[in-house]
């Protein structure tokens, strides 16, 4: 209380979560057992269920807990792009995507859409693939920004492996959306790279 929740460790942090050990092993402890285990705190909070549940002391009830918190915090970070608003910075944007594409084990391809005055109408997560890449289909994204009536979209997608840097896929697959889409009058104004901690704007690069 006297010098705020960011001078706690990541093991401090989770033992307050916990709240209470189990018998031979104090909350302390637990906490980072539990860390050592998973390898840190992005993967016991983005940990499936079993994964969760297996271990001693922790159960259904908890991993509720865990992911009742974890989409507060979403729902906090998606405040400054809620549906109606325009979007009012490029780190606005970078957080909410990094809130929604950061945690995920596998490639998710999602846009934002637009109208003419860049206030958000739908952020939609379009394709899901394995941990290597998902498969984007240009004429399901023109269908779609078609039928959001959108003016403008920002595309996003993560890397799992937790590195940002675009590659040449990225470029080529920029290129071929933005030229789809410039046949309908509908505008690219960019395409976000989410790793871990880290979000690349194409354009900022000067790579569309």
């Amino acid at each position: 209380m006297a010098h705020g929740s960011e001078c706690l460790s990541d093991a401090e942090l989770l033992a307050i979560f916990l709240r209470t050990g189990t018998r031979g092993m104090p909350v302390m402890e637990m906490a980072r057992y539990l860390l050592e285990t998973f390898g840190g705190l992005r993967s016991l909070m983005t940990a499936s269920s079993r994964q969760f549940c297996s271990i001693r002391g922790l159960g259904t009830a908890k991993y509720a807990q865990m992911q009742a918190a974890m989409e507060m915090a979403r729902r906090v970070t998606d405040e400054p792009l809620r549906q109606g608003d325009p979007l009012k910075s490029p780190e606005d944007t970078r957080r909410f995507l990094a809130s929604r594409l950061g945690t995920y084990p596998h490639e998710v391809f999602a846009a934002l859409f637009l109208d003419n005055r860049h206030r958000v109408i739908h952020y939609r997560e379009l394709f899901r693939g394995t941990i290597d890449g998902a498969a984007v289909y240009p004429r399901e994204v023109v269908r779609q920004a078609l039928e959001d009536n959108a003016a403008a979209v920002i595309f996003a997608h993560n890397h799992p492996s937790g590195v940002a840097e675009p590659s040449q896929a990225d470029i080529a697959l920029t290129k071929r959306l933005k030229d789809a889409l410039a046949l309908v009058d509908i505008r690219v104004l960019d395409h976000m790279v989410v790793g871990h901690g880290e979000v690349i704007s194409l354009v900022e690069r000067g790579l569309m």
